[in-house]
């Protein structure tokens, strides 16, 4: 079924539940090599339709944080970084409340030496942001993208938005996912082994048809 059909049904599937439910992809590789460091990779994918829930930015920085404290979800200054260094349980529960982070060039070795081991497994380093770059752009972006993973096994999961979006929302989210990932595929569409969708509690429907 194509991912009309396909959306129909994981909503006919799908119980309601007291929350609402994330939509997410799965996608099934095939012939891809993940023990190659090649062909891992780490997307940052934004959502034409976007997140369909807030998506939290940090930022840590010195003037940085200055001018981004209108605009960012969270920001950390120098006084603040200098305190969380020292706290590890400070530092999960920065990491854990946020889902994207962005800092001065200049910090980010410091930040890799102080929160690198909290924030690599969860792949949410910060991004560094040159001096001139438009922070609300930048930080208006991110609060549409989601992040994609290829690591450790020949699977990518990630949400395309929530089970309140329209179908067609949702099947602009999902279309924008697939282009990124088939473009970073050693080779495109011929990798892809399965597609399915499905919400946070309900039961995978497969995508046959892209």
């Amino acid at each position: 079924m194509n991912i009309d059909e396909a959306l129909k049904k994981m909503r006919e599937n799908s119980k309601k539940r007291k929350f609402v439910q994330t939509v997410d992809l799965i996608i099934n590789l095939r012939d891809v090599d993940v023990k190659n460091p090649s062909n891992r990779f780490v997307l940052e994918i934004p959502l034409p339709a976007g997140r369909g829930k807030n998506v939290r930015v940090c930022v840590i920085g010195k003037s940085l944080a200055e001018v981004a404290k209108e605009l960012a979800d969270e920001v950390v200054d120098e006084k603040t970084l200098e305190k969380i260094e020292e706290d590890k349980k400070a530092i999960k529960k920065l990491v854990k409340r946020n889902d994207f982070f962005l800092t001065e060039p200049q910090l980010m070795a410091r930040i890799g030496k102080s929160m690198g081991r909290f924030m690599g497994p969860r792949n949410k380093m910060p991004k560094p942001v040159p001096p001139q770059a438009d922070i609300k752009s930048i930080i208006e972006k991110l609060k549409r993208s989601i992040r994609v993973v290829l690591k450790d096994s020949p699977l990518i999961q990630c949400p395309i938005g929530t089970e309140d979006m329209s179908d067609e929302d949702l099947k602009k989210n999902f279309e924008a996912v697939i282009n990124a990932v088939i473009q970073k595929l050693p080779a495109g569409k011929q990798n892809i082994k399965s597609i399915y969708i499905k919400t946070t509690m309900g039961s995978p429907v497969k995508v046959d048809e892209l």
